[in-house]
């Protein structure tokens, strides 16, 4: 079968690939869309966690044998350990992700644990299917914040997870939204999804801030820009520098939060509403282009915004 494989730093290709084998508790599904993520084109170019040769792709959805259409939660835990007990399986001691720690959904079929799929509502599009897993990010982020009804949002960063703290800002009463993306056609986007106002960075004071990008300077602007006692959520992943200034952290009482993952219940609820929202943004590649779309976006390229490959 086909699959995109990274096989060297900063090299991915289109390959022939043997089947995968489907092991007793394992189902296979075939890939209908798969997204590209922000996390797959820094660690393609610095590798880390992901060791080549690998199919990526920790976002997708597909058809199982039996005619099944699923969504796959890629969080692999093993339930047993104090985390899990306490209900924070993204956070567990063993975690594993599925496209990380074994072949991902880049592929035109792939095996996952029976456990990780979700059925799809009826009539659900697979652009929404395939945007499922960044949903569910944005739901435990907001989750994470613990935010006020009425509260003032900035968002640093109008990437996939960026634009989708956006529109769930607006779903969940933010008196005001704002947004940021050096990228003027990114920008534009959130202005359409229902920023209040966006440009190349954020203007004003607020009472959440949520850093999509995750270098040292939107690290510290995300901090600077909370009024005293506010709450500044790091997402983003671009650099391990923190970059802010721990005195006015103190001094002003606020409070900066790292969020990863999504519960099964998040997972779940993203599935739920998945189909509600505006992915008019979202663009789909055939599995063929996708060294050519990977590629243009790991070395700065900023369109499409989302890209989602069809197998």
């Amino acid at each position: 079968m086909k699959a995109l494989v990274f096989t060297a730093p900063s090299v991915v290709e289109l390959h022939d690939i043997d089947e995968p084998s489907v092991k007793p508790d394992e189902i296979l599904v075939e890939v209908a869309a798969a997204g590209i993520c922000g996390s797959e084109l820094h660690g393609v170019r610095t590798p880390g966690f992901r060791t080549p040769p690998l199919v990526m792709g920790h976002e997708f959805a597909g058809t199982t044998p039996d005619g099944r259409r699923v969504a796959v939660n890629p969080i692999l835990s093993c339930g047993r350990c104090d985390l899990c007990s306490r209900g924070h399986r993204q956070l567990c001691r063993g975690r594993a992700l599925i496209g990380v720690h074994r072949p991902g959904g880049f592929a035109e079929r792939v095996a996952v644990p029976v456990s990780s799929v979700h059925a799809l509502p009826d009539g659900m599009s697979w652009t929404a299917a395939g945007l499922i897993e960044p949903i569910a990010y944005a739901v435990h982020t907001w989750n994470v914040a613990r935010i006020p009804e009425g509260a003032r949002v900035g968002v640093i960063g109008c990437g996939t997870i960026g634009l989708l703290c956006l529109q769930l800002a607006r779903r969940r009463g933010a008196v005001s939204v704002v947004a940021a993306d050096v990228s003027d056609r990114r920008a534009a986007v959130a202005s359409r999804l229902g920023a209040d106002s966006a440009g190349p960075s954020l203007r004003g004071e607020f009472d959440v801030v949520f850093d999509a990008v995750g270098l040292p300077a939107t690290r510290a602007d995300a901090l600077a820009r909370l009024a005293p006692g506010g709450t500044a959520v790091a997402l983003g992943l671009a650099s391990a520098d923190p970059g802010f200034d721990a005195a006015d952290l103190v001094r002003a009482e606020k409070r900066l939060l790292g969020s990863f993952g999504y519960t099964p219940a998040e997972f779940a609820t993203a599935v739920g509403l998945a189909a509600e929202w505006d992915l008019s943004w979202v663009n789909t590649f055939p599995l063929t282009d996708g060294a050519r779309v990977f590629t243009d976006l790991m070395n700065g390229g900023t369109e499409p915004v989302k890209a989602l490959l069809t197998p």
